[in-house]
């Protein structure tokens, strides 16, 4: 048997059995297999094809490929991956794809696979078994795989994505698909992207960073696909990763090193932070110009078009003698001393010199931001803060503005930020202190219950008040480590009041985010039993944007049912200020609402509000729901709720909140 006839006797099944178009050359560029994926792409019989050159594939399927590129693939040890390759068919079809090179050793001779990524090829019936069966040993042969079902719990993964990922199978077995990214907004934005398509039931594919067991960063070029299981009438999704982080490494050490933008020639953010640091250092005053352009990637997709290359080359004509930097692929950063006017006529210069496609102008939008040093932030990292929230100010606006933010809102960022920094600190040290707000039943005339506020008073910041501490906390993803606090304590000080003869529930806080983590339920639990405290006299209290999240999150529902049915309580916060719908008092553990107290403080103010509070009350009445106010703060507030029918008030007219000492006094009056 001659080795290319055993090359192919091998390999044959293996190529057909993958889920991409694929070809095998040897170390001339001749082409010995074939796959039948392939032979649809190119509309090529296996015939037309074998013993052909690349120069030929080059010359008549691949003819934006330069010849350079291929030969260099053919003498390349090392894999290679391509992200866009133009492929056109015999029939002149065009199809964008990606295209990963492996080499392979046959008997001391080198051949080439070369595999063409396109997602919507990814598409097969679940009924066969033994498609499915020889399917995935081609892929569990190449790719990393991980299997997850309808909520997006890990129920399978294959030996190379262990290998890799440094988890076991008895530990990664029910973890979620979250777990499996860096905790940040970046990584949160590519997630919520993927689990969009997917829950559309659209494939999803590109290079995302993902985090090893040991929390270490690695590369992974991805292809998430929707499965549908014959067999068991479910969704599943599956995860079809290539590892890519040695490219990825090197490719960010070359960036860092040559400090420049392959595409425009501006330099990239690396050196824009070190002149910019730099000139800071020096005292150097500047207006540091943030532009992006709005819906990018839309008008990349309708066009087809160099934007970028037209749009730097527009942005170096008008801030001639200005430190420019691209940052990522839409957005650009300007360090200049031209003044504001000058800065937002760029918008002017765009319309009178409009980007062309062929001979139609673009419409191009940008959202800017202009931010002063020393006068409105003092770092690179605030002054690309207070960049990104300026863009966001104009894009909740409409978008194709360049403007700055006022002193007062500067501030806010500033203090924001160093908030952000002293919390970190401040959990370490465990500054943070619980205070306790008593609620009052109207029926009893006694205090019932008491919500647990977090308080913290910074050496450097002063009093930070919970309004603005948890959405910087939720935001930085700090909200799990002030959870667990608030729990602990919580539940602590309910224990030690049970013990004094006061049987007194303690409501604490919860954020979605917290009980995106599956294990949030038994970690609950796990606490109650350490302290040992009755899970009775704890109650959650949760938004109504948490309730909407839950009803769609079915392992969310899940967890909360298990903490109901150890006996725990949840009341609906802040009710009438979220959405619209009440589908989630009726699927949701509720046994509680609570009025916002927006709607307590106009109550005297306004004839409608009397009555929509009041319907508030009938609607909680008619579902077996207990009705709590909060922000009562005048005895005509509580004689009005009284008469509604209101069950418990809360409010500075009964207590702000207070140590639990003040609460033990207020017991024994």
């Amino acid at each position: 048997m001659s080795h290319l006839h055993k090359l192919i006797t091998n390999n044959e099944h293996f190529l057909n059995s993958l889920p991409f178009p694929s070809i095998i050359v040897n170390e001339h560029g001749q082409v010995v297999l074939y796959s039948h994926q392939a032979e649809q792409l190119f509309e090529l019989p296996t015939i037309d094809v074998k013993g052909h050159t690349t120069l030929t594939i080059q010359k008549n399927l691949l003819r934006q490929l330069s010849i350079e590129t291929l030969q260099s693939i053919l003498e390349n040890d090392k894999n290679a991956y391509i992200e866009q390759v133009l492929v056109n068919s015999c029939s002149d079809k065009e199809y964008t794809t990606a295209l990963f090179t492996k080499p392979l050793m046959e008997q001391g001779k080198k051949f080439i696979l070369m595999t063409f990524i396109l997602p919507e090829w990814f598409t097969y019936s679940m009924t066969d078994d033994a498609i499915i069966s020889d399917l995935k040993k081609g892929l569990d042969a190449t790719f990393m795989t991980v299997t997850m079902d309808t909520d997006g719990f890990i129920t399978e993964c294959n030996a190379e994505f262990l290998k890799v990922s440094h988890w076991t199978p008895k530990r990664i077995i029910g973890k979620t698909f979250w777990q499996l990214f860096p905790d940040n907004e970046v990584s949160e934005k590519i997630i919520n992207a993927i689990w969009h398509q997917l829950n559309q039931q659209h494939t999803w594919q590109g290079e995302v960073e993902k985090i090893t067991k040991n929390g270490q960063p690695y590369w992974v070029l991805l292809t998430a696909v929707p499965l549908f299981n014959t067999q068991t009438n479910e969704q599943q999704f599956m995860l079809i990763e290539k590892d890519i982080t040695k490219s990825k490494n090197m490719q960010h050490q070359l960036e860092k090193i040559a400090y420049i933008d392959t595409e425009t020639g501006l330099m990239n953010a690396h050196r824009l932070e070190k002149i910019v640091t730099t000139m800071i250092a020096e005292e150097k005053h500047f207006s540091f110009v943030y532009l992006s352009i709005d819906k990018f990637y839309t008008l990349k997709e309708l066009h087809n078009h160099s934007i970028i290359l037209e749009f730097s080359k527009r942005l170096k004509t008008y801030f001639q003698d200005s430190t420019m930097a691209r940052i990522n692929e839409n957005d650009f950063v300007i360090i200049t001393p031209l003044s504001e006017w000058f800065t937002q006529g760029f918008l002017h210069y765009l319309q009178q010199h409009p980007i062309y496609n062929h001979n139609v102008a673009i419409p191009i939008s940008i959202s800017g931001g202009i931010t002063r040093y020393p006068e409105d932030q003092m770092t690179f990292s605030q002054l690309m803060k207070a960049s990104i929230a300026t863009i966001a100010t104009i894009r909740e606006a409409g978008g194709d503005k360049i403007m700055s933010l006022s002193t007062a809102t500067h501030k806010a960022l500033s203090r924001k930020a160093l908030i952000e920094k002293r919390l970190l600190q401040a959990l370490n040290q465990k500054d943070l202190k619980v205070f306790y707000q008593p609620q009052f039943d109207l029926h009893s005339s006694k205090i019932t219950a008491v919500e647990a506020l977090v308080r913290w008073e910074d050496e450097e910041i002063g009093i930070v008040t919970p309004d603005e501490l948890i959405p910087i906390a939720e935001e930085t993803g700090l909200i799990n480590n002030i959870g667990s606090f608030m729990l602990d304590k919580a539940c602590e000080q309910a224990m030690l009041w049970k013990k004094a003869g006061f049987d007194l529930k303690v409501s604490i806080n919860a954020s979605v985010r917290e009980f995106r983590d599956k294990n949030m339920a038994k970690s609950i639990l796990d606490t109650l039993a350490k302290v040992g405290c009755p899970a009775n006299l704890i109650q959650i209290e949760i938004t109504e944007k948490f309730a909407l999240e839950a009803e769609s999150e079915t392992f969310i529902t899940q967890q909360m049912r298990k903490l109901e049915n150890a006996g725990i309580g949840f009341v609906l916060d802040d009710f009438g200020t979220g959405y619209g719908s009440f589908k989630y008092i009726q699927i949701l553990p509720i046994d509680t609402l609570k009025i916002d107290q927006t709607f307590v403080n106009a109550l005297l103010k306004s004839e409608k509000t009397q009555k929509l509070v009041h319907g508030m009350l009938q609607l909680g009445k008619s579902m077996d729901l207990k009705v709590v106010a909060e922000g009562v703060e005048t005895a005509e507030q509580v004689q009005l709720l009284k008469t509604y029918g209101c069950d418990i008030i809360q409010g500075f007219y009964i207590s702000k909140p207070v140590t639990p000492a003040e609460i033990e006094t207020m017991l024994q009056q």
